[in-house]
């Protein structure tokens, strides 16, 4: 287990100079292709830039789908899946981000969690055939050594808590310390607690449930981030409740519904909240979450949910979490993983400071991340 009373001792790491990736785009080359200045595209790729949530593990295990391989997008274009390879991640200037194994609440829980040893297996074994350009980082101070390496950081999350219920000690038996973030609920009810999906009307009680309070627990003695997405919003409150006040919380992929009413968003004070402990509120980049009604149809939607946390719960608490290859359909000009420079380009055309920029694309999530497990 992590001591965060003392400094984490890394082995010495070996100067190393990985291969590149392969036809990398150029900076001018990329600009001119996505129809916007330079200045976006070196800025995005001189930010820390961190992506709270992606789903890239999801379409190997749908259908082989490989992230080291070069692809122009999914089998469906931007709808759904494949928004995200190595390449394209590296065109985009992408250093890192939650690569999430989504829990699959139909097995059963010796099943899931049997499931879930495989998935991390999986995944590490992903991040070793990368050959380098791939690493998984467990603190700040291993996301800062890859980085140094020139790697892509894999922070390893859970999405759905049930994925542990029949594990001998919940979230403590996942071995070295390897998951970063835990969602507790998913689209589903559960064990846990009661979704904001609309399924939680199946269910009387939408509170955190005794064995959500001892994943609660067990995720704060083990400092691993207490992800608020997808909760109802009574379990929400309960997890506020019983979380361990000196740690940072975090909502890793959502909209908000002082833009955009809706399930899935985060109200005022649900973002101040967060924000009090320490923890970011990354904006997700589905359009079913984010579009108003004559509002804008490209990726100043995503700003717009940006502008108003910042603008509630301050520009510290502001972060990306896109749920890239989670079935979501981003805006046109965001369709998959090259694309975070546009992003970048509408902050700037938005009148963003380069600061706040770099705050919201990586700094705000690092200084949340270097509290909790330094």
């Amino acid at each position: 287990m992590i001591d965060p009373g003392q400094s984490v001792t890394l082995p010495t790491v070996r100067p190393c100079r990985l291969p590149a990736v392969p036809a990398m785009e150029e900076p001018r080359v990329l600009a001119r292709r996505l129809g916007i200045s330079e200045e976006a595209v070196h800025l995005t790729r001189d930010c820390a830039l961190i992506d709270l949530h992606i789903d890239t593990f999801i379409p190997p295990r749908l259908w082989g789908y490989d992230p080291l391989v070069r692809h122009d997008g999914g089998p469906l274009g931007r709808w759904f899946f494949g928004h995200l390879d190595l390449y394209r991640m590296a065109d985009g200037g992408l250093d890192g981000a939650m690569w999430s194994i989504t829990t699959n609440p139909v097995r059963g829980p010796g099943s899931r969690w049997r499931a879930f040893q495989k998935n991390l297996s999986r995944m590490q074994a992903l991040v070793e055939r990368s050959k380098g350009h791939l690493a998984i980082a467990r603190t700040a101070s291993e996301y800062r050594a890859a980085r140094a390496r020139g790697a892509h950081v894999v922070m390893i999350a859970v999405q759905g808590g049930n994925a542990v219920q029949a594990a001998p000690d919940g979230v403590a038996s996942i071995p070295d310390d390897l998951v970063v973030r835990a969602t507790v609920v998913h689209l589903t009810n559960s064990a846990l607690g009661a979704t904001s999906a609309p399924f939680h009307l199946l269910r009387a009680d939408k509170g955190l449930t005794r064995a959500g309070h001892a994943f609660v627990e067990k995720c704060n003695e083990r400092r691993i981030f207490v992800d608020l997405a997808h909760i109802h919003e009574r379990g929400f409150w309960d997890v506020v409740a019983a979380h361990d006040t000196t740690q940072p919380l975090i909502a890793t992929h959502t909209g908000v519904d002082g833009v955009r009413r809706h399930w899935r968003n985060l109200d005022d004070p649900q973002l101040r909240a967060i924000a009090d402990t320490g923890g970011v509120v990354g904006i997700i980049f589905s359009t079913a979450f984010l579009k108003r009604r004559d509002g804008p149809d490209d990726g100043r939607m995503i700003v717009e949910h940006m502008e108003h946390v910042a603008k509630v719960a301050g520009e510290d608490a502001v972060a990306v979490g896109s749920d890239y290859d989670g079935a979501i359909v981003p805006p046109a000009d965001m369709a998959g993983g090259d694309c975070y420079p546009r992003l970048v380009q509408h902050m700037l055309d938005g009148k963003w400071t380069e600061e706040r920029i770099r705050k919201a694309l990586g700094a705000n999530f690092l200084a949340s991340f270097e509290r909790l497990r330094p």
